[in-house]
């Protein structure tokens, strides 16, 4: 057997045993091994309670999270991990090596929202921050990242203490600008996959402030939509509000179309096909008795199919087109439709990785596990599995509700403030500790010690 052929073998058959550690368990952590992880965890909660409090109260927009990249460096420093810092802008890398293993990613995104808080809290942020452009902003962790960020730390610290209970390499990701679908791509341009150890699997969870505290769910194939963010300025023909004959108002124009794409998901969408057009934003004219020469929309739209996306963007176009054309408004002065680089594609989770971590998720939590159904929440996560290296992930979610409350919403047949809104509340404790021994629990499953 020549040498070329023996090394091509080789390839092969180590190609077929990371196939099977995908499918098949590779370790199942006893009595023992869960009583060590739940004991570290109840050590650590504290010390993870503060850090979470202040991350709240301290939150930083998208690729401006210098500070909270700071705290995360200076944690995982402090735990003997060698850290790479401004990663893809503000990420942070972090990478343990533990002897022969398999490689897994573990991330977690930091940024906050411009959202002014409501709730309340003791901890409740009052930050007024700068944005990308340089604007002032309300700020609130309104997503949970803050208790994501403080989850990676507590694993960290976790599986740190317990090297002797597993062997290979952990990558911990802090994950910049999330909310903006851009920090994804920005680490893995930056060489996430080459520079740094690449994956054989990529973790990740998310909060919600609708599910109660210490559940667990997951989704087998599709947990989030794509996203494509989409741009439009509505154009006009300005002048004096005493004279609307001498203008052609983008405003009255702008209305028009908002309702128009209502019809889009109702009409044009087949029924029973998952699509969502958001109009987000609308901003125009500068004086009650001007009228103005633009007005300026952004939308969100989510799908699950490649195919209704284009759907969607066509109709949008070909409403803004129509409608402006009827409105008289001149070739020249026609609505400008963009779609941004906020936009992400759809997550697809791992099959045999999901079904292998939710018998994980089984043993460690019993009937606190769930499979929920898809939602049309965008993640960026997604694009950790697109790469030529074909990483298989899995994202699941960790209730972050007070169970009191959850139990009230649902007898009185309303809805908690959800993730985003102003008065959306996550409680630390049982949510700490169930995102820190969910991951652990999926990275010891990952990374067996023999």
């Amino acid at each position: 057997m020549n040498s070329m052929f023996s090394d091509r073998c080789a390839r092969l058959r180590l190609m077929g045993l990371v196939g099977l550690f995908a499918i098949a368990p590779a370790f199942a952590a006893g009595p023992a091994v869960r009583e060590a992880v739940k004991a570290r965890v109840d050590a650590e909660y504290g010390s993870l309670e503060a850090i979470y409090r202040h991350l709240h109260a301290n939150p930083e927009l998208s690729f401006m999270e210098t500070k909270t990249a700071g705290l995360v460096a200076r944690e995982l420093r402090a735990l003997g991990i060698e850290v790479t810092e401004r990663v893809g802008n503000t990420g942070v890398v972090g990478v343990l090596r533990n002897g022969v293993g398999p490689t897994v990613l573990v991330r977690a995104d930091m940024d906050g929202l411009p959202v002014k808080e409501m709730t309340g809290l003791p901890w409740a942020s009052t930050a007024t921050v700068k944005d990308l452009g340089g604007k002032d902003q309300p700020a609130m962790h309104a997503c949970g990242h803050d208790l994501h960020v403080t989850g990676l730390i507590g694993t960290a610290r976790t599986l740190v203490a317990l090297k002797d209970r597993w062997k290979g390499t952990i990558v911990f990701l802090a994950q910049p600008a999330e909310e903006i679908v851009a920090g994804a791509r920005a680490v893995l341009s930056d060489g996430l996959y080459t520079r740094f150890p690449k994956p054989d699997f990529a973790l990740a969870l998310h909060v919600s402030a609708v599910r109660p505290a210490g559940l667990v769910t997951y989704v087998e194939g599709t947990p989030y939509a794509s996203v494509s963010s989409v741009d439009i300025t509505v154009r006009g023909v300005g002048g004096h509000g005493s004279q609307p004959h001498t203008t052609r108002d983008p405003i009255v124009l702008a209305a028009q179309i908002v309702l128009a794409l209502q019809t889009i998901t109702s009409r044009e969408i087949k029924p029973g096909t998952t699509a969502v057009v958001t109009v987000g934003t609308i901003q125009g004219g500068t004086k009650r008795n001007i009228i103005s020469e633009e007005v300026r929309l952004e939308l969100t739209l989510r799908t699950f199919e490649e195919k209704v996306m284009e759907q969607l963007i066509g109709a949008i176009r070909r409403i803004c087109d129509g409608t402006a054309r009827a409105a008289g408004m001149p070739a020249d002065r026609l609505p400008v439709v963009a779609v941004t680089v906020e936009s992400t594609p759809v997550t697809v989770n791992d099959a045999a990785l999901t079904q292998r971590l939710a018998g994980t998720f089984k043993t460690w939590f019993g009937d606190q596990v769930e499979e929920r159904e898809p939602t049309t929440g965008g993640e960026d996560f997604s694009e950790f599995g697109r790469t030529v290296h074909r990483v298989p992930i899995f994202i699941w979610g960790v209730g972050a509700a007070d169970p009191a409350k959850f139990q009230a919403a649902e007898r009185a047949g309303i809805s908690l403030p959800s993730n985003h809104s102003p008065l959306a509340m996550f409680v630390p404790d049982p949510t700490l500790k169930t995102c820190v021994i969910s991951m652990a629990a999926a990275v010891l499953e990952l990374l067996p010690a023999n």
